[in-house]
């Protein structure tokens, strides 16, 4: 799968239900040796992107759950 596909997604975590924002806002962090991706990292936005509001949250790869047609499931148990 490309990340072109992937970018329309919004991440949900599947403990609380919350949402955690929309793949395409991402930046992401690649093993330098691989090139795999290790982990996304969504920045934390309020008033529709205009103002950064606390910390980033980082995904690691390895809490995707499921990647559906409109939205990845995460289980962050490890993180």
């Amino acid at each position: 799968m490309r990340y072109r596909d992937l970018s329309g997604k919004e991440i949900v975590d599947v403990r609380n239900g919350s949402r955690l924002g929309m793949l395409g806002q991402t930046d992401l962090e690649l093993n330098e040796k691989t090139g795999e991706i290790e982990s996304f990292i969504v920045p934390n936005y309020k008033w529709f992107g205009m103002k950064k509001e606390g910390d980033n949250v980082r995904m690691h790869w390895k809490d995707i759950n499921k990647i559906g047609d409109d939205m990845i499931i995460i289980d962050p148990k490890n993180s």
